[in-house]
């Protein structure tokens, strides 16, 4: 088919795949260390990156022939997606409700930011950190605060035992350790 004839999704801010959509009625905590990596990811686009395909595409659009000219097309695609991702990443980052986990240091009960170290009922022993969900990375052991884990787990003390449901079955949890970073 003639590209003439072929569309681009009207849907450019739709949200980027496997990011996890905000519940609604939620709001969208973030851990300082998150906020700062979703600005200076903002600022790595803004700044490098986008300045760089602009000035390839220009390039390629004074070869001529614009049809056939592989750094044209893809040069435009990539600048629609740095674009798509720049709206995403200011649209996070204005809903973004920064939460410091350090005020609760010291502090044995599991709330938003706690690093947790719990023992599944096999005797494995698991640490995660409840993070917002615009930072979350499961095999860095960060897990999103509205993930089932994270539901399980909040507000439960160190030394507490937890049900957690899951689609294999029920699993008991018993929680060992609870640290929040440190107040600078």
């Amino acid at each position: 088919m003639n590209k003439a004839f072929t569309k681009e999704s009207d849907n450019d801010d739709e949200l980027e795949p496997n990011v996890p959509v905000l519940p609604a009625g939620f709001k969208n905590y973030i851990t300082p260390a998150g906020l700062k990596s979703l600005k200076d990811e903002l600022l790595s686009l803004i700044d490098k990156e986008r300045p760089q395909v602009v000035q390839i595409v220009s390039w390629a659009a004074s070869n001529g022939d614009r049809s056939e000219n592989g750094d044209y097309i893809y040069g435009k695609r990539r600048l629609r997606e740095i674009d798509r991702r720049i709206r995403f990443l200011i649209k996070r980052i204005e809903a973004a409700e920064e939460f410091d986990p350090s005020i609760h240091y010291g502090n044995d009960q599991i709330f938003f930011g706690a690093t947790v170290t719990y023992e599944r009922e096999d005797g494995e022993e698991n640490t995660i950190t409840i993070v917002g969900i615009d930072e979350f990375d499961p095999l860095e052991g960060r897990i999103s605060w509205i993930s089932p884990m994270a539901k399980t787990l909040i507000k439960a003390r160190e030394g507490d035992t937890v049900t957690l449901h899951t689609p294999a079955g029920i699993e008991e949890l018993v929680i060992l350790e609870v640290n929040y970073p440190k107040p600078e």
